[in-house]
């Protein structure tokens, strides 16, 4: 397989794992194609490299830019604006967790801390089973937004360690 052909699949498989992170297969092709290239592309290097739309490129970018993991940069001389993908995948990595349970962990802890308030007679079997169910929820994502958190606030060193020492 030659550079442009592994690239290409690079950039395909890495917009098929967008998904699992919560976002559009663009919006990870995009960020594929600026964490393989060695210099900033603008947006109509983008463009043409992905052959997609001027506003599909822009919207995607921005949202990039707002996970923190592209970064838009002037070049002296230059009028386009450029851009480049953070390459430390650590980094990547702590960026897309601290999204995810931004947009979606935190939102479910807030119905669910909601939730446990919800009024009826305790010896009824229904509200007894809701009760429970919403306590083990609460306390599973209570213990999911801490490890995230400590992952998130982490240091790459501290990871692998502790990983050595849960597979020993």
């Amino acid at each position: 397989m030659n550079l442009v052909e592994a690239k290409a699949q690079f950039i395909q498989t890495w917009g098929s794992l967008g998904a699992q992170w919560g976002i559009n297969r663009t919006m990870a092709q995009i960020h594929a194609l600026l964490l393989v290239m060695p210099d900033p592309l603008s947006a109509d290097d983008i463009m043409e490299e992905l052959n997609i739309s001027r506003g599909n490129t822009n919207m995607n970018v921005r949202e990039l830019i707002n996970w923190g993991l592209v970064e838009r940069i002037l070049i002296p001389g230059e009028r386009k604006e450029f851009f480049v993908a953070e390459k430390d995948i650590w980094k990547v990595a702590t960026y897309i967790a601290r999204e995810r349970k931004k947009r979606e962990l935190d939102p479910i802890m807030k119905v669910l801390l909601q939730l446990q308030q919800a009024e009826g007679d305790p010896k009824d079997k229904e509200m007894k089973a809701f009760k429970d169910s919403i306590a083990n929820i609460t306390k599973f994502a209570q213990q999911t937004d801490r490890t995230i958190g400590a992952f998130i606030k982490s240091e790459e060193s501290w990871f692998y360690s502790s990983l050595l020492k849960l597979i020993k």
